[in-house]
C-alpha cells in the first residue's frame, strides 16, 4: 500500500497493484491536552481500538446514506484491518457543516449562548487550512480558487442537508439528538458531487436524554452499544 495522505485520524491508501483506493481509521482523536473534541483541528491523543471502532460506526452510517439514495465513497470495509475502500474522487480542501443548535465555534465567533436552535438549519462552508485556522469561504471564492466548478457548491449544499435528515433520524432512534456536523465532498470525472471522508462521532455533536453532549469517544461507545 501506498502512502498517498497522512491525516490526523485517518491515513488515504492505494494499492499499487489494482489502484484501489482506501481509508485507514487510525486510533488517534481531535481535541487538545487529552482533552477530546471533534471540533478540534488538532490531534488530542489515542485511543486503543478507537480506529476499528470508527470504521464499524462509518459502516453503518455510509450503508444509511446509501438507503436514503444520498451519494457517497463508501465501497466495503474490513474492519480487522481498520480499512474502508472508497470510490476514486478529486476532493477539495473544504467542509460543509449544518448546524441544528449553537454550539462550539460559532458561540466563540459570535458571543452566542449554547444551545439556541437554528430552524431552519444554518449552512456553512469552511476552506480546510490549520494556518488560517479554517475560516469561512463562499461560492464566489471557491470559483476563483478553483477549488470547485459553477454547480458544484450548492449540490454540496443539498446534499448536506440531505446528510443532516438522515443522520437526525437516525441518531433520533439510537435516543441522540444531533447538535451539529460537518462532512466533506469529493466529485467524480463528471463532477458529480460524493459524500467522502467519514460519518463517526469524529464529525458530529449530540445530545443524549439527559442534556450531556459526549466527546467522540464515549458517543461512539454508547453508540455500539445501541447497534449491538
Amino acid at each position: 500500500m501506498k502512502v498517498l495522505y497522512e491525516g490526523k485520524t485517518k491515513n488515504v491508501l492505494a494499492d499499487e497493484d489494482n489502484g484501489n483506493v482506501y481509508l485507514l481509521f487510525k486510533d488517534d482523536a481531535t481535541g487538545s491536552e487529552g482533552v477530546f473534541d471533534p471540533g478540534s483541528n488538532t490531534v488530542g491523543g489515542s485511543v486503543e481500538g478507537k480506529g476499528k471502532t470508527g470504521l464499524k460506526i462509518s459502516k453503518y452510517f455510509f450503508e444509511v446514506m446509501d438507503k436514503n439514495g444520498i451519494p457517497n465513497h463508501y465501497l466495503g470495509a474490513n474492519v480487522d484491518e481498520g480499512l474502508m475502500q472508497v470510490r476514486k474522487l478529486t476532493v477539495p480542501p473544504l467542509e460543509f457543516v449544518l448546524r441544528y443548535f449553537t454550539a462550539g465555534s460559532i458561540c466563540r465567533r459570535f458571543n452566542l449562548d449554547a444551545g439556541i436552535p437554528f430552524d431552519p438549519p444554518y449552512l456553512e462552508v469552511t476552506l480546510k487550512d490549520d494556518d488560517q485556522g479554517d475560516p469561512l469561504i463562499s461560492e464566489r471564492l471557491c470559483l476563483l480558487k478553483g477549488i470547485l466548478a459553477p454547480g458544484q457548491y450548492d449540490e454540496a449544499l443539498d446534499v448536506l442537508v440531505r446528510v443532516g435528515e438522515a443522520l437526525k433520524n437516525e441518531l433520533s432512534g439510537l435516543d441522540l439528538a444531533l447538535i451539529d456536523f460537518k462532512i466533506e465532498v469529493g466529485y467524480d470525472e463528471d463532477g458529480r458531487i460524493y459524500v467522502v471522508d467519514e460519518i463517526t462521532p469524529d464529525i458530529w455533536r449530540v445530545r443524549d436524554n439527559e442534556g450531556n453532549i459526549p466527546n467522540q469517544i464515549d458517543c461512539a461507545k454508547m453508540i455500539l452499544q445501541k447497534l449491538g
